[in-house]
């Protein structure tokens, strides 16, 4: 019988382990936004959160705890040399956002999906939620250093999705077309997260510091983001009936386009691409979150299938659960490739 060294067995053993402990790692990074949300989720079925909770929420974390945290987060981790070279990352979400919405859109007439639901479904399957779910989920799996990369696809994928994005949706509706690029357009674009954004660029680009007790504020207002994100996103999970969801064709390509189409384009790119491993990695996952949440608003407001939206929105988010800590084993298992 033929026996296999101590050595070797150890190394199978070894590898075995860092596998388990891949998957573990990224089970146990998103568990605590899972009870996070399960939390909002149980507190609005208690009757403390309801829908102008969420609409308060919603206005702390876009207008006030995100801009904050975005600026303490470029002044305290980027130099001037670091960000020039952080602004080169934006080719690839550019790219493949775009490359995921012409997909969107051949499948769409592929599926013959109703005129009524077109151009939302193109919109969801290239939009990703960058901010409520992919801010709290790249810092659980990839700490403080994802965040710029975080940012730089949260950019791409803002302007695409109120230029583009509102105008396929607009389609949908029974009034009035949004011009592709407006005043109303430029103000959705400029919103407070891209000006906080902005806005820590220039204080690290002119080299101007920040007094102690500033940054602190900000950074204690910036910690709010992620635990008021995903209560959030518990009392939008509470609001779906899921009894009236019925699995549906373009339900499958949704799900399949979210969780595999768009990552999947970002990884072929990554092996072409020359960046960071961080950057590439922040950026497959940001292209593998769920729809954005402001597409069922922007769906109700041009009188589209807002309802739709919100179920997929639920379905893609409930789905998550699985893909990150999927994505996350085959990141660990493709790096030679997207090197």
């Amino acid at each position: 019988m033929m026996s296999i060294p101590a050595a070797g067995l150890q190394a199978a053993g070894g590898k075995v382990k860092e596998k388990s402990m891949v998957i573990f790692r990224s089970l146990e990074s998103i568990l605590s936004i899972i009870l996070i949300i399960s939390l909002g989720y149980y507190l609005t079925g208690r009757g403390w959160f309801n829908t102008e909770t969420a609409a308060v929420i919603t206005k702390l974390v876009t207008q006030i705890s995100l801009p904050a945290y975005m600026v303490v987060n470029l002044v305290t981790t980027f130099d001037r040399a670091k960000l020039y070279e952080l602004a080169g990352g934006l080719v690839m979400p550019v790219a493949s956002i775009l490359l995921s919405y012409l997909i969107g859109f051949a499948v769409s007439h592929l599926l013959r999906i109703p005129p009524g639901r077109r151009g939302t479904f193109r919109t969801m399957f290239c939009i990703s939620n960058t901010i409520f779910i992919g801010l709290p989920v790249n810092l659980a799996l990839f700490g403080e250093a994802s965040i710029p990369y975080a940012l730089l696809y949260y950019i791409a994928n803002t302007v695409f999705f109120w230029t583009i994005g509102v105008y396929s949706i607009s389609r949908d509706g029974d009034g009035k077309e949004a011009g592709l690029f407006s005043v109303t357009t430029l103000q959705k674009i400029f919103s407070p997260p891209l000006l906080g954004f902005l806005l820590g660029i220039i204080l690290v680009v002119l080299e101007l510091p920040l007094p102690k007790f500033v940054l602190d504020t900000g950074k204690y207002l910036g910690n709010l983001t992620t635990p008021l994100s995903m209560l959030f996103i518990g009392i939008a999970i509470h609001a779906v009936d899921f009894r009236a969801i019925r699995f549906s064709r373009d339900m499958a390509a949704l799900m399949l386009g979210r969780t595999f189409v768009t990552p999947v384009i970002v990884i072929l790119m990554s092996h072409f691409i020359s960046a960071p491993l961080l950057m590439k990695e922040v950026f497959i996952i940001q292209a593998s979150l769920p729809i954005m949440t402001q597409v069922s608003i922007v769906a109700r407001a041009y009188n589209a299938d807002s309802e739709y939206a919100a179920v997929m929105t639920t379905i893609t988010t409930l789905q998550a659960v699985i893909s990150i800590p999927l994505f996350m084993f085959l990141i660990d298992k493709l790096r030679f490739f997207i090197i």
